[in-house]
């Protein structure tokens, strides 16, 4: 696991008398570079997957810049575009195939905005119906392009499975990451496949429930590209996630007008 830590500061104290100075050191204050979110199940992780998942967060630009990252937009397979402010919470879905439907919700407070058919809805129930849809579809969409920056959140378990090849015959660290109790399928589990040499995640297999041995899917993390100080990769084999864009700033009208 990877730490700073604040230098040694040595302080020299001279008294009134002819006493030689005495040196007060202070102890070295440790900090983890890369802090795990609360409630992240350190108890039954493995030192050795949390250093990858560490290491994994170090190779994608850092952990200031994920932190740093304010508003990134992408567009899920064609069906979708999305676009998070991730430090305010707002989140707006369109859909390019039609501007008649419009979902925008607030992933902290639930408040939404929401268009159907073309009439913005206002009865609490389809707010809150429509609300939920547009959580559920953020946490999903932003999943898949943002899951290496989440090895470590909440209510989450890392266990190191050991060394095999992921497609194409890349050496990889293999993670088993399961949750409890959290998103929507909890009852998920990943293998995530890290490359030994890069130590940025080269694949996926996803597994409907955690007591499976067979993944339903495996799809590979190809094409790293920088965005903002971020390396992001929208190339998942078969389907993409693309128009990748990183901003500092967006319009307030982008989530309260459609």
């Amino acid at each position: 696991m990877k730490y700073f830590s604040i230098i040694i500061v040595t302080i020299l104290f001279f008294s009134c008398s002819s006493e030689s100075p005495q040196e007060v050191i202070e102890e070295p204050i440790l900090q983890e570079a890369n802090p795990a979110a609360e409630g992240f199940d350190v108890e039954n992780s493995d030192i050795k997957a949390i250093e990858i998942a560490d290491a994994v967060m170090e190779s994608m630009g850092g952990r200031k810049a994920w932190d740093d990252l304010k508003v990134v937009s992408w567009n899920f397979f064609g069906a979708r575009t999305l676009t998070w402010d991730k430090i305010n919470g707002d989140v707006r879905i369109d859909f390019p195939e039609s501007d008649s439907n419009v979902l925008i919700t607030n992933i902290f407070t639930h408040q939404s905005k929401i268009k159907i058919d073309g009439v913005e809805e206002t009865h609490p129930d389809s707010l809150k119906k429509y609300g939920e849809m547009a959580e559920s579809i953020w946490i999903n969409d932003a999943y898949w392009l943002f899951m290496p920056f989440k090895l470590k959140d909440s209510k989450t378990t890392l266990k190191y499975l050991n060394i095999d090849t992921a497609q194409g015959g890349v050496y990889s660290h293999i993670l088993q990451l399961t949750f409890n109790e959290i998103g929507d399928t909890p009852e998920n589990k990943y293998h995530v496949y890290v490359d030994t040499t890069t130590m940025l995640v080269n694949q996926w297999a996803y597994f409907g429930n955690s007591q499976d041995t067979v993944p339903a899917f495996t799809t590979p993390w190809m094409d790293y590209q920088d965005y903002g100080g971020l390396l992001l990769t929208g190339d998942r084999g078969k389907r993409g996630i693309t128009e990748i864009t990183v901003l500092d700033s967006i319009a307030e009208s982008v989530f309260t007008e459609f």
